[in-house]
C-alpha cells in the first residue's frame, strides 16, 4: 500500500491535487448528458450498418472545449473532462446493445412474436450499464495509478493530450487541431463525398484465399502510433495466420468436393475470403480470445487480490475510496460499490420483464466481474477500438447456452434468456472499457475521480433510457439483418445461440481457437493481442501496424543516443498529432450517421478508386512522420 502511495506521488497530474477548479457541474451535466445520447444513438447506427462503432471520448471532448472554452467562456479543463466522461459513456452503452440485443427483433420476426418488449431492453441496457462501471471502479488504483508506466490506455492518454493542448494553447494546441483538421477532411473525403475508398484490398495472385487489404483510416493510424510498434506487430501476426495461412488452408481443403460446414449455408468451395473469414475464423478467433481472457485472469489473480484488499483497505472511516484527504484520489464509496452490486443483480434475478432468472443473474456476477476485469486490462494495452467485447459475449453465450440446455431451460425460452445473459455482459465489458479510458484521461489532468464515476453512472442511465426508442426506430426503418442494417455482430450472437441450443455449433473450430492461444502461450507471447489480431479482420490490424511502424522508426532512430529531451518531444508531438486524427475522424463519423439516419446523401459520385486511396493513405501517413520523426521544437537550432 504505501508503495502504491509513493508511485502515485511520483506522478504530478496537470491540475494539482490542492487546486479546486470547476468538475461537476449544472454546465457539464447537462452538455454531457445530450452528447451521451447523441453519440449513443450516432454509433447504434455506425454498428448495426458496419459493425464497428466509434470511440466518443475525444469527439466528446473536442466539442466540450468549443462550447464552454468557445462559447461559455468558461475556463476548466475539469469541466471538460467531465463533459467527455459523461458523453462517451453514451457509445460504450450503445455498442453492448447494439452487439446483441438486436437478435431479438430477428428473433421476433421469424417467430411472429411481435415487437421485443421496449421495457425489457431498456432495463437490460441500464443494469448492464449500471454494473460495468461499478465493477470497474474498485480496479482503478491497481490499473489506473499503480501500473501507470505500463498500461497505456491510448484512446484515455490521446483524450487527455486533446484536453492538454486546448488549455495550454500554443504549439501543443495546434498540433493537435491541425489533426482534428485533416483527419475530419480525410474522413469526409472517403465516407462522405466517397472520393476513395476506405478500404483497399488485392487478391495474393496464385494464392488462392489469401488477400492482403487495409482500412486507410486516419483513427486506426493514430492509434497504431500510440500503441507502438510491438503491440500494433502482435495483433498483425494474428491476422496474418488468419488470413495468411487459415483461409487458405479451408479453402483448398474444401474446394474439391461440396462439403457444408455449419455456419456456412453453401459449400466452402463457392465462398470467397471474406465468406471464410465471417463463417470460420470468427468462431477460431473467438476461442483464442476466450482463452486469452481466462488464461489471463487465472495470471491475473494475484493482481486482482491484491487490487481488492489495496481497495478495500484504502477506504477511510469517512466512506470514501481512496485516500479521502487527496482530492484526486477520492473513489464512490464501498457502501455504495456493494449495495448497487447487489441490487443489480437482485433486479436482475427477480424482475418479470428481464429474462435470466436466479441463474442467469449468478452467471452474469461471475461472468461480469470476470470481463470487466480483462476489458479494463485489455483497453489499457491496445485501446478501446481493438477491445474484443463481442468475443467475450460469444463465449459467455456458449457457456450460459449449454448450462441452461443442461437444466432444461431451452427453446425460444431458454434461447431470449441466453442472449439476454450475453447483452448484459456485453455492455458490462464495454462500460468498463470505457471507464477504465475515462479514468485514465481523469487521472491525467487531475481531476476527481468520485465525480467521474458519478458521471459515467448519470451517462449511462441517460443512454439506457434513449437507446431502446433508437433500436425500434432503426427496425422499424429497415429492419435488422437487412442490407441496409445488416447487424453483423447481433447475427452472430443468434448463431451462437442457435447453435449450441441446436447441438451444431462448429467446437472444432473453438477449440482450434484454443489450441493456438496455448501454443502462443507456450512460446512466451501476449496471447490477447495476438488472438484479437486473429479475431478482428487482416485490414485493421495493416492499418494499426502503419501507425506502429512511424512510432517505431522514431523509437529506433534515437534508441542508442543521448537525445533524450528531442526524442520525448518528437513522440509527444506524434501522440498529439494522433489524438487530432482520431478526434477528426471521431467527429465525422457521427455527423455522417446523423446525415444517413435523415436521409441526406452526400456522396459525390467520383471515386478514384483503391489506387486514389493508398496514395491518400500514403500522404496522410507522410503527414504523421511530418509531424514526429521530422517535427523540430520552435526555438532550437541545429541538426535533431
Amino acid at each position: 500500500m504505501q508503495k502504491s502511495k509513493s508511485e502515485k506521488k511520483e506522478f504530478q497530474p496537470y491540475i494539482s491535487a490542492d487546486q479546486i477548479l470547476p468538475e461537476f457541474t449544472g454546465t457539464s451535466l447537462t452538455i454531457g448528458l445530450i452528447l451521451a445520447v447523441v453519440f449513443g444513438a450516432a454509433n447504434a447506427y455506425l454498428g448495426l450498418k458496419v459493425g464497428m462503432t466509434i470511440s466518443a471520448s475525444i469527439p466528446a471532448a473536442v466539442i466540450s472545449m468549443g462550447i464552454i472554452r468557445g462559447i461559455l467562456k468558461r475556463d476548466s479543463i475539469l469541466e471538460n473532462n467531465i463533459v467527455q466522461t459523461i458523453g462517451s459513456s453514451g457509445e460504450s452503452l450503445a455498442a453492448g446493445a447494439i452487439f446483441t440485443l438486436p437478435a431479438l427483433f430477428i428473433w421476433s420476426a421469424e417467430w411472429n412474436l411481435g415487437t421485443p418488449n421496449l421495457l425489457t431492453i431498456t432495463i437490460l441496457s441500464l443494469l448492464g450499464g449500471i454494473l460495468g462501471t461499478l465493477f470497474m471502479i474498485p480496479l482503478r488504483r491497481a490499473l489506473i495509478v499503480n501500473e501507470h508506466e505500463t498500461l497505456p490506455y491510448p484512446e484515455g492518454t490521446a483524450c487527455a493530450e486533446v484536453l492538454l493542448a486546448g488549455e495550454e494553447g500554443g504549439e501543443k494546441a495546434r498540433t493537435t487541431f491541425l489533426g482534428v483538421a485533416i483527419g475530419a477532411v480525410y474522413k469526409f473525403l472517403t465516407d462522405g463525398f466517397g472520393l476513395f475508398p476506405s478500404e483497399i484490398e488485392t487478391i495474393i495472385p496464385g494464392y488462392r484465399g489469401a488477400a492482403f487489404g487495409a482500412d486507410i483510416l486516419p483513427a486506426l493510424l493514430g492509434v497504431g502510433y500510440i500503441i507502438g510498434p510491438k503491440i500494433s506487430a502482435y495483433m498483425l501476426s494474428g491476422a496474418a495466420l488468419g488470413w495468411f495461412a487459415i483461409i487458405p488452408l479451408i479453402l483448398y481443403i474444401g474446394s474439391g468436393g461440396q462439403v457444408t460446414l455449419y455456419p456456412a449455408q453453401v459449400p466452402i468451395g463457392q465462398l470467397d475470403h471474406w465468406g471464410i473469414w465471417d463463417n470460420y475464423i470468427r468462431y477460431i478467433g473467438a476461442g483464442a480470445v476466450a482463452f486469452g481472457g481466462i488464461f489471463s485472469l487465472i495470471k491475473a489473480i494475484p493482481l486482482i487480490i491484491r487490487t481488492f484488499r489495496d481497495a478495500i483497505g484504502g477506504y477511510t472511516k469517512s466512506g470514501t475510496g481512496g485516500d479521502d484527504d487527496v482530492r484526486t484520489d477520492r473513489d464512490m464509496s464501498i457502501t455504495v460499490l456493494i449495495i448497487g452490486c447487489l441490487a443489480v443483480i437482485l433486479a436482475l434475478a427477480m424482475l418479470p420483464v428481464v429474462p435470466v432468472g436466479f441463474p442467469g443473474a449468478l452467471l452474469i456476477a461471475v461472468f461480469g466481474f470476470f470481463f470487466a476485469t480483462v476489458s479494463s486490462r485489455i483497453v489499457g494495452l491496445i485501446g478501446s477500438s481493438s477491445n474484443p467485447v463481442s468475443g467475450m459475449t460469444i463465449a459467455t453465450l456458449i457457456i450460459t447456452a449449454m448450462l441452461f440446455k443442461a437444466t432444461g431451460n431451452d427453446g425460444q425460452a431458454g434461447m431470449i434468456a441466453t442472449l439476454s445473459v450475453g447483452a448484459v455482459i456485453c455492455i458490462v465489458a464495454a462500460m468498463a472499457g470505457d471507464t477504465s479510458q475515462d479514468l485514465k484521461t481523469g487521472f491525467l489532468v487531475g481531476a476527481t475521480p468520485k465525480l467521474q464515476q458519478i458521471g459515467e453512472l448519470a451517462g449511462a442511465v441517460v443512454s439506457a433510457l434513449a437507446i431502446g426508442g433508437v433500436m425500434t426506430l432503426l427496425n422499424n426503418a429497415w429492419g435488422f439483418g437487412s442490407s441496409e442494417l445488416p447487424a453483423p455482430q447481433a447475427t452472430l450472437m443468434r448463431l451462437v445461440v442457435e447453435g449450441v441450443m441446436g447441438g451444431n455449433l462448429p467446437w472444432t473450430l473453438v477449440l482450434t481457437g484454443v489450441g493456438i492461444g496455448i501454443a502462443v502461450e507456450l512460446l512466451g507471447l501476449p496471447v490477447l493481442p495476438i488472438a484479437i489480431g486473429l479475431y478482428l479482420p487482416l485490414h485493421l490490424s495493416v492499418a494499426v501496424m502503419a501507425g506502429g511502424l512511424v512510432r517505431g522508426w522514431l523509437d529506433l532512430k534515437y534508441k542508442k543516443s543521448n537525445q533524450d529531451e528531442i526524442i520525448a518531444y518528437k513522440i509527444e508531438s506524434g501522440v498529439l498529432y494522433s489524438s487530432g486524427l482520431i478526434a477528426g475522424e471521431g467527429l465525422i463519423g457521427i455527423l455522417l450517421a446523423v446525415l444517413a439516419v435523415s436521409g441526406i446523401n452526400t456522396d459525390l459520385g467520383l471515386n478514384l478508386g483503391q489506387l486514389g486511396g493508398l496514395f491518400a493513405f500514403i500522404i496522410l501517413t507522410l503527414t504523421l512522420l511530418r509531424q514526429s520523426f521530422y517535427k523540430r521544437k520552435e526555438g532550437r537550432t541545429g541538426n535533431e
